[in-house]
């Protein structure tokens, strides 16, 4: 039997851009990405810690260093720039697996650079 565990999160990551008039997806900065271990195209689910919003989309590829978050096309009406977004992604694990497996949890400051690195939460503890 398999089940769906969070695989990967970027816990508040700033927004940095609302682009509309683009397709769609999510673009991350590329580090982000690689240390999340978040592919380019993998479904994520956005959680706007500002106005609640929650929506899925996939991921593309933001230049590497720059720290972008940038929610694209019509997702964009969702958040602002400035805005607080905790981004996760998902995988389907068999169970005895999941018994063991271990999480990449983020921890990002308003500037989308990590101060932190998980393998857990801790309820109660804010990071």
């Amino acid at each position: 039997m398999y089940i769906t565990l969070f695989k990967s999160k970027l816990h508040r990551a700033t927004v940095t851009e609302a682009n509309l008039n683009y397709v769609g997806s999510i673009t991350i900065d590329e580090d982000l990405l690689e240390q999340a271990d978040i592919l380019p195209g993998e479904k994520v689910q956005v959680v706007d810690v500002n106005n609640g919003q929650r929506f899925e989309t996939y991921t593309i590829l933001g230049e590497r260093g720059t720290g972008i978050i940038c929610v694209n096309g019509a997702a964009a009406r969702l958040v602002h720039p400035g805005d607080q977004v905790i981004i996760i992604a998902y995988a389907m694990i068999d169970r005895k697996e999941a018994l063991d497996f271990k999480p990449r949890v983020l921890i990002l400051d308003d500037d989308n650079h990590v101060t932190a690195l998980k393998d857990h939460e801790v309820h109660g503890q804010s990071h």
